[in-house]
């Protein structure tokens, strides 16, 4: 009998170090037993790990890697062995990854979806409030997982909240990051966390007016949202009320609904249209970033900048931050870049009145030199901070257009890094179903030093912005 020790639950790489030589040995899963540094030790007696025969190299599809990694982190006991003996097989015959009727992979598959689940809840789930630490502020979320996922999570959480100094507090592990460094701890209790903090108000208006009674379907919501994590979200405490009133607010929504108009014999039906709480959900978001405190930006700006047009425009432009003016009036796109900004819409045939533009980063970040305040380019963290705000706001205007701006923007809305040159003049795809499209931010003419080219670069612009036009009326 032989034994392999794992520094932690979710150790795969002592896991895959020790399979290997166990393979390479010879031993069948039945001598091995797979024990985690800490937890409950076996009382029998061990042989010494036979060393690898030679020539015995070999390697796996990197698809049960990808598998492996995901089905260690389940809370099964036997996840260990049946990955070991499931890598035997596979040794032998790998074409098998491609078995899903195969009862060994099909068992491992779910240990892995059922973890890749838990990985998503926690990423939907983890609520932060605010407290002070040594005169700063701090975010704690309080999380109960299912399986050992905290520290493959966590970095979704240090890309995601790059410029927040935060914790995850969970009954395993906690995970601390300070902007710089992730730390780990022990394990904590709910006693730990923080109740509440201001922003559960603004939280739960926001969720309040984006529920819509018309479309609830309690038995899907409970499936994607389980009773378990309703403790931890501060709007979960408001669902039994409007799933009481949902029958109600329909009923009322319909009855004060416009009538549609009687058709002429022979017409088409007319498509009803739905019930819609978009302007209450737009105005909710609006006044929670108003109090934005998310990246350091707001320390020196005078407001948020949030984004303004029709709420059902087909058509969205995205710049990249505020000017010194926008700033200053509360308003985007009303400076010199955006005068010059609708000049060239006016050119291309688009009417501003009838689109909706906003910004990537929603505070003016700027450096004083005497009286003036000059522009400075957000930073990475910056932008992913502030690109919760525009991936609400696309969220809820959904629009069929997207347009970024300039380098910033396009970083906000393809979530990467991407070149202006490499990705202008061609439609993008869109996670949303919307199709985005890249090209320069206005200001970017106003530096052109050399008339010629400014010349030559206003009228691409102009060109590129007729072009999306009639993009827009062609599938609108």
């Amino acid at each position: 009998m032989y034994r392999a020790l794992l520094t932690g639950p979710d150790d795969f790489d002592g896991w895959r170090e020790a399979a290997r030589r166990f393979v390479m040995g010879g031993v069948p899963a039945s001598q091995i037993d797979w024990q985690v540094e800490g937890e409950d030790a076996s009382l029998l007696s061990f042989d010494a790990l036979p060393p690898p025969r030679k020539g015995d190299a070999f390697s796996v599809p990197r698809s049960f890697i990808d598998l492996a990694e995901s089905a260690i982190l389940h809370r099964d006991r036997e996840r260990f062995a049946l990955l070991y003996a499931l890598l035997v097989r596979v040794r032998d015959n790998p074409a098998m990854m491609e078995d899903r009727a195969d009862p060994l992979l099909r068992r491992v598959e779910m240990l892995a979806k059922a973890v890749r689940r838990d990985m998503h809840k926690m990423r939907a789930f983890v609520r932060f409030r605010e407290v002070e630490d040594d005169g700063t502020s701090r975010f704690v979320a309080w999380f109960e997982p299912d399986h050992h996922i905290i520290r493959a999570n966590a970095g979704f959480f240090v890309r995601r909240f790059a410029s927040m100094r935060w914790s995850i507090l969970t009954p395993d592990l906690c995970i601390h990051w300070d902007g710089e460094v992730l730390t780990e701890g022990p394990g904590a209790t709910r006693s730990d966390a923080p109740e509440g903090d201001p922003m559960e108000d603004a939280w739960k208006r926001y969720y309040a007016a984006i529920f819509n009674p018309a479309r609830l379907k309690q038995r899907a919501m409970l499936s994607e949202m389980p009773r378990k994590y309703w403790r931890n979200l501060p709007e979960a405490a408001l669902i039994p009320e409007l799933v009481a009133g949902a029958q109600a607010r329909e009923a009322a929504m319909i009855a004060t609904s416009p009538k549609a108009p009687a058709r002429p014999s022979g017409a088409p039906p007319a498509v009803a249209s739905r019930p819609s709480n978009i302007a209450i959900s737009w105005s909710a978001l609006r006044d929670q970033a108003m109090a934005c405190t998310r990246c350091p930006l707001y320390h020196d700006a005078t407001q948020t900048i949030f984004g303004e047009g029709p709420l059902d425009a087909p058509l969205v432009l995205i710049g990249e931050q505020p000017g010194d003016q926008e700033d200053l009036a509360g308003r985007p796109f009303v400076g010199p870049a955006g005068q010059l900004l609708d000049r060239a819409l006016d050119e291309a045939g688009i009417d501003r009145a009838r689109l909706y533009v906003t910004n990537a980063v929603k505070h003016f970040k700027h450096e004083r030199r005497g009286k003036r305040r000059i522009h400075q380019t957000p930073e990475t963290s910056e932008i992913q901070a502030c690109r919760w705000w525009l991936d609400q706001e696309l969220d809820i205007l959904r629009p069929r257009i997207i347009v970024a701006l300039g380098v910033t923007a396009a970083r906000a809305l393809l979530g990467k890094a991407v070149t202006i040159s490499r990705t202008r003049g061609a439609p993008i795809a869109l996670e949303s179903g919307a199709e985005g499209w890249v090209t320069i931010h206005p200001s970017f003419l106003l530096r052109v030093p050399d008339e010629a080219r400014k010349a030559q670069e206003r009228a691409r612009f102009v060109e590129e912005l007729r072009e999306i036009g009639t993009r827009v009326k062609a599938i609108s």
